[in-house]
């Protein structure tokens, strides 16, 4: 009987040893996960601004967006924290030919990336998407632009409220 109970006691120390943990289980790799769920997004005004389907995919390292006003514009985004360079990565692509690449850091209480794209006038201009976990389950996004002589305006400013 002890050499039964000596074998499980093995085989299972040797089990959680040899336990897989993903190549995403490090919490750097979990700071944007307050943003998963499925969203109505909201304008300050509180006009409706879009839905919005973000889901984590290929064993969680991967956090895909899936955006729509329902009035024919789309986008999609692709978010992944690069270990190798300790920075989240966001690549975002929509139905109005925009790619948006953007880079940044979890600050401690939002999620900061920073890229460049055509401005309004067609010339390159910084832009900046913060999310924001809210205490009452809500997300704010607020996309800035920066114009030539670095004066940041805001672009889009929305409230992720679950459709739950």
């Amino acid at each position: 009987m002890k050499l039964l109970a000596s074998l499980a006691v093995i085989l299972a120390t040797s089990a959680i040893q040899a336990a897989p943990t993903g190549p995403c289980s490090a919490p750097e790799h979990r700071q944007f996960d307050f943003w998963v769920g499925d969203w109505r997004v909201h304008k300050p005004d509180g006009s409706f601004a879009g839905i919005n389907r973000i889901s984590q995919e290929y064993g969680g390292c991967v956090i895909h967006e899936h955006y729509a006003t329902g009035k024919g514009y789309t986008g999609e985004s692709l978010n992944i924290y690069d270990g190798s360079r300790k920075v989240w990565h966001q690549t975002w692509v929509d139905s109005g030919g925009l790619l948006l690449t953007l880079e940044g850091r979890w600050d401690g209480k939002s999620m900061v990336m920073e890229g460049s794209a055509p401005g309004p006038n067609g010339e390159i201009a910084k832009q900046r998407i913060t999310w924001t976990p809210n205490a009452d389950g809500t997300v704010r996004q607020l996309w800035e632009t920066a114009d030539a002589k670095g004066v940041w305006t805001v672009a889009f400013d929305g409230t992720y409220s679950s459709k739950r």
